[in-house]
């Protein structure tokens, strides 16, 4: 049995790397995939290559082009587009070739609703950050790392989307909502399936780590965790300490 993958890929006015983006999903082995493609308008070509790629991938790849209201709106759009049993998204770069096959093998040999594993922080082909969380619990200040995440299309309809009144940590608060009951199970992938572009909405400086701590714990609160501001400032701890121990390298 091969299910579905939606993999959903939001851009605007960024063609270079949407192109970059739509050769890495092309190149992953796994033989269900249906790429959705959410572009905020783009004037500057991005919109040109999704039709000439939708062209050639036929009902492969679907895609909307209109105004959005920032990033969460975009992603809810895609998971609603979806018609995938499991849906996930890509922004950045799979590691290899077999990371959907991966996925998807974990999840039914498991009997899980989702799947996560590690991933890097890439500037070009250094890297300049790690992370590895591996398993653990929501309310120690565990998470996973939100672009290797992959749920079934049941996870979704239960809990909901993403909670556009959040700027920064809607990814955060989602899985706070899911987690923190025990009722969604997850497998762990113990390797690199993503490649993330450095200096994005959540790793762009100083004042994004402030922000992201007072909207983790407004997610937090907002889900009835207790100790909100503890588990919060451990969340915080193990986010720099990905920072801490390996060498910068190539990738």
């Amino acid at each position: 049995m091969t299910p579905k993958v939606s993999i959903i890929t939001t851009t605007y006015n960024d063609v270079a790397n949407f192109e970059r983006i739509l050769a890495c999903v092309n190149a992953q082995d796994y033989p269900n995939i249906e790429h959705i493609i959410v572009d905020g308008a783009s004037t500057d070509g991005t919109l040109d290559a999704i039709r000439k790629a939708a062209g050639e991938r036929g009902e492969k790849l679907r895609y909307v082009s209109e105004p959005d209201h920032g990033i969460y709106d975009a992603i809810n759009k895609g998971i609603r587009m979806a018609g995938g049993d499991i849906i996930g998204m890509c922004f950045d770069a799979y590691a290899n070739p077999h990371v959907i096959s991966d996925m998807v093998r974990a999840m039914q040999d498991e009997g899980t609703d989702g799947v996560h594993g590690d991933l890097n922080y890439v500037d070009g082909d250094r890297i300049v950050r790690k992370w590895r969380m591996g398993q653990g619990s929501i309310r120690t200040g565990w998470m996973p790392g939100h672009p290797t995440l992959y749920l079934k299309k049941e996870v979704y309809e239960t809990y909901g989307l993403y909670k556009e009144d959040y700027k920064i940590a809607a990814d955060y608060e989602f899985m706070i909502r899911i987690l923190k009951d025990g009722n969604v199970k997850l497998s762990y992938i113990p390797k690199v399936l993503i490649n993330m572009f450095y200096g994005g909405t959540s790793t762009g400086g100083l004042k994004n780590y402030i922000d992201s701590f007072f909207e983790g714990l407004r997610a937090l609160r907002e889900n009835h965790v207790r100790f909100a501001f503890l588990v919060e400032c451990l969340r915080m701890v193990r986010v720099l300490m990905q920072f801490m121990g390996h060498e910068k390298g190539a990738i």
